[in-house]
């Protein structure tokens, strides 16, 4: 693990997010919103209608910019965005996760949340000097968000898609000059 749990489920949230506005949009309705929420197990207030899509929908560019910032800029969004919302950073536990920190009551909108968790997330990602972490995939065809986890720093592409494409160009391209 490079970041604590809540800092990494923020930041893969805040991705899938991102690269949901991506054609084809996997965020188009409120089930696909309704599953978004389950699947990073946000807790608290979700009205799950077409208002609540719509405000989530527009955080897309935002969190994209401020993912792909250079630190003093992230720096300055991070702020930003934790001053607008009123954030009172606490330390929380519930469900089956341990100690982790929650800035914004559970009764507050979803996407409000949503952009203070990636916010505080990403004082972790500053604090490390750890930017290097997000970047565009490599794809040529793809301007998707890659938040890469892994130790050797190895991950270049935003999904299995673009991955396997890769994959199979490079094959066939070896497979041709051979």
């Amino acid at each position: 693990m490079v970041f604590t749990h809540d800092t990494e489920v923020s930041l893969q949230a805040a991705v899938t997010l991102v690269n949901s506005a991506a054609d084809p949009d996997t965020l188009a309705s409120v089930e696909d919103l309704a599953a978004f929420f389950a699947e990073f197990e946000y807790t608290g207030r979700f009205d799950g209608d077409e208002a609540e899509l719509a405000a989530v929908r527009r955080l897309r560019g935002d969190l994209r910019t401020l993912l792909l910032a250079d630190r003093d800029e992230a720096v300055r969004r991070v702020n930003d965005m934790l001053a607008e919302a009123g954030a009172l950073p606490q330390l929380v536990r519930h469900d089956h996760w341990d100690w982790h920190l929650h800035a914004v009551s559970p009764e507050a909108p979803l996407s409000q949340r949503i952009t203070v968790e990636t916010a505080m997330a990403m004082i972790d990602v500053i604090r490390a000097d750890d930017l290097s972490r997000l970047s565009i995939c490599a794809d040529d065809d793809c301007d998707g968000v890659v938040l890469d986890l892994s130790r050797n720093r190895s991950r270049r592409f935003c999904s299995t898609g673009c991955t396997n494409r890769n994959a199979v160009a490079a094959y066939r391209a070896r497979r041709s000059g051979a």
